[in-house]
């Protein structure tokens, strides 16, 4: 018997082998993403195997041993001590055994953790890289071929478990067990291949995923199998688990063998037997009914429906609007259970945000003012934006190229809109919110590329603001989105992150050229007016004097018509008079003397006409005496 279970063991093998070498090559023909995923398992079913089947040869080896120590012993001496040793010299074949499972075993075990941990992550990988399942080549043949190949494994595999089982063979259930989970996944990849035939083109990509998750179970199993071994309690003469043999492909393999599996597991972890205890027996029988309870209460649950404040509900029930119930407000309400009637929520007077031209990330709020050198968030991408303010149109640059007239911005664009139509932005689109969000992106770059840069920038920020608002208010409408945009802003609008620097250095330039120009105006202001003021004294002054001159003149000849009438009425009256007039006009400041001689005697006028000493001189203070600086004492001379 125990050369059958060796024999079995090694036909598991053979055939684990030879259907994973013809799952994947079918596979790989038929383009059957699944199909080369299940040939990944199986090979790692064969690496089981095959240390299984070296493991039970040993077990067989040592029991061969054991047998003839017990012939030998059977007919020698009581007496004699030759064959009376227990030592491990004396069964070499048990020692290694142990040494197998001592050193070896936990080895390959965490050898496997290994592969199965890189082959999940390297099937993840090649099928994220993968939108959409290829065409298939031949799937009819494929399908036939992999059915064959799952018959066959199935077959052999509920044989090899009937046998273990019925003999107690533990050592063939890790390779039974991957036979049995082998036929079911090769069952699996014909009904995805029928399915992508039927129209469901992604069924054979989200099954190749899922094979992709459990091999990635079984990884995580293995691991946690490890480190509950350090800690499990060893009792002298109990079995030991097998490391490399995993509970979850047996539960797979065996689903209706759930209770066993569990109850081995306790057992095994608690060293005592825990599906003796009277929990566990209730559990065993009374589970079918309080998965029933349980569902029960679930699907009755289903049918309260509570509605939060701010939001609103579409009723459907099979998949169609319940009529005259169509909305559902804030507030508690009854309905069919799940899957008659569904409600979907939607927060309706919440007043909801996009952002165009950047993707946050979840922690992208920062505080203060942030540089355009410094990236704003996760994504930015740059928008074309007209450029009326060239300098020069044939000036070119480093490149020697002539500069285009438009220049780049990176632009955060915050969209606040609120939902005023439930019907239209459920029903009308699948996915309203991410429809939105394109068209207020096409309708910025639209608008961006007729504007100019520095404008936008600068005085034209409020002004574009309500016009992209009103532009995308209105494509909405058109598209009957039911939103009400409430808000846009163009607050976050810079150069792209790697010209920003040099943009600032431009903008400084272009503000010292302003300044300078400002201040160059201002002077030709002031020297302007100045000089304009001027010239206008200087006129005016120049205009007062030939008044001046001009009056003196005409003055001076009315004067001299009356002189001359004057004249010639007494000359001799005339010329004493004119003479004592000069006299007394010029000599105001003389001295004078004046000598009153007898009346009877001519008078004899004495002029003294000398200049006076000013006062100034002649009326100087006189400084007092100083005291001497040795003054005599009293008594001395």
């Amino acid at each position: 018997m125990e050369r059958n279970l060796q024999r079995s063991g090694g036909v598991n093998l053979v055939i684990l082998l030879l259907v994973a070498g013809a799952t994947f090559a079918v596979s790989r023909y038929a383009s059957a993403l699944s199909g080369q995923v299940t040939a990944v398992c199986l090979g790692l079913g064969l690496l089981v195997a095959v240390v299984s089947w070296f493991q039970m040869r040993l077990e067989e080896r040592e029991r061969l041993e054991k047998l003839e120590f017990d012939e030998v012993t059977r007919g020698a001496a009581p007496s004699s001590t030759l064959f009376n040793t227990q030592d491990a010299d004396g069964f070499p074949v048990r020692r290694s055994r142990e040494q197998f499972e001592k050193y070896f075993v936990p080895g390959f075990a965490i050898l496997l953790l290994i592969l199965e941990g890189t082959g999940c992550w390297w099937l993840w990988r090649w099928l994220s890289r993968m939108t959409a399942a290829p065409t298939l080549n031949q799937p009819l043949v494929a399908m036939s071929i992999l059915g064959l190949l799952a018959l066959v494994m199935f077959l052999l595999g509920q044989y090899s478990t009937g046998l273990a089982r019925l003999e107690k063979r533990r050592l063939l259930g890790p390779g039974a067990s991957f036979l049995l989970l082998g036929a079911y996944l090769l069952a699996l990849d014909v009904a995805a291949l029928a399915a992508m035939m039927s129209g469901f083109r992604d069924a054979d990509l989200l099954l190749a995923r899922g094979l992709t998750a459990l091999l990635g179970l079984l990884a995580l199993e293995n691991l946690l199998t490890l480190l509950l071994e350090i800690y499990r309690p060893r009792i002298k003469g109990k079995a030991m688990h097998l490391l490399y043999e995993s509970r979850l492909v047996g539960l797979l393999s065996h689903p209706e063998g759930i209770f066993t599996t569990a109850a081995h597991a306790l057992d095994y972890q608690f060293g005592f037997k825990v599906s003796e205890t009277w929990f566990f027996q209730f559990l065993q029988r009374s589970l079918l009914w309080l998965i029933f309870f349980q569902l029960v209460i679930l699907l009755a649950w289903t049918s309260f429906v509570f509605i939060e404040p701010g939001e609103e509900a579409l009723l459907e029930r099979f998949g169609q609007p319940v009529a005259q119930r169509e909305i559902l407000g804030p507030g508690f309400h009854l309905k069919y259970p799940w899957p008659i009637d569904r409600a979907h929520r939607f927060r309706t007077q919440e007043i909801q945000t996009f952002t165009v031209g950047l993707e946050h990330e979840d922690e992208d709020h920062k505080e203060g003012a942030v540089l355009w050198t410094v990236s704003h968030s996760k994504e930015e991408f740059n928008l074309l934006v007209a450029s009326r303010g060239q300098p020069d149109p044939g000036a070119t640059n480093a490149a020697g190229k002539k500069a285009p007239p438009v220049s780049l911005l990176t632009v955060g664009i915050p969209v606040q809109y609120q939902i005023n139509d439930l019907k239209a932005w459920a029903y009308n689109y699948g996915d309203a919110a991410d429809l939105l969000k394109k068209m207020a992106t096409r309708e910025v770059v639209r608008y961006l590329v007729a504007v100019d840069m520095m404008e936008l920038m600068s005085t034209a920020r409020f002004t574009a603001g309500e016009e992209l608002r009103r532009r995308i208010q209105a494509r909405a409408d058109e598209l009957k989105l039911g939103v009400r945009i409430i808000f846009l802003g163009l607050q976050d609008v810079h150069p792209p992150i790697q010209v920003g620097a040099a943009y600032e250095r431009f903008v400084g330039a272009r503000q010292t050229r302003q300044a300078t120009v400002l201040q160059a105006q201002a002077f030709a202001l002031r020297t302007n007016a100045q000089s304009r003021s001027d010239a206008f004294r200087r006129t005016l002054q120049a205009s007062a004097a030939s008044a001046v001159r001009v009056t003196a003149a005409r003055a001076n000849e009315a004067l001299f018509t009356n002189q001359v009438t004057a004249f010639h009425a007494a000359p001799e009256v005339y010329s004493q008079r004119a003479y004592l007039q000069t006299l007394a006009r010029h000599g105001a400041g003389a001295r004078k003397y004046v000598k009153m001689t007898s009346t009877n005697s001519p008078e004899v006028l004495q002029f003294n006409l000398a200049e006076k000493i000013r006062d100034e001189f002649l009326n100087q203070p006189v400084p007092a005496p100083k005291p001497p600086s040795n003054p005599a004492s009293p008594g001395q001379p």
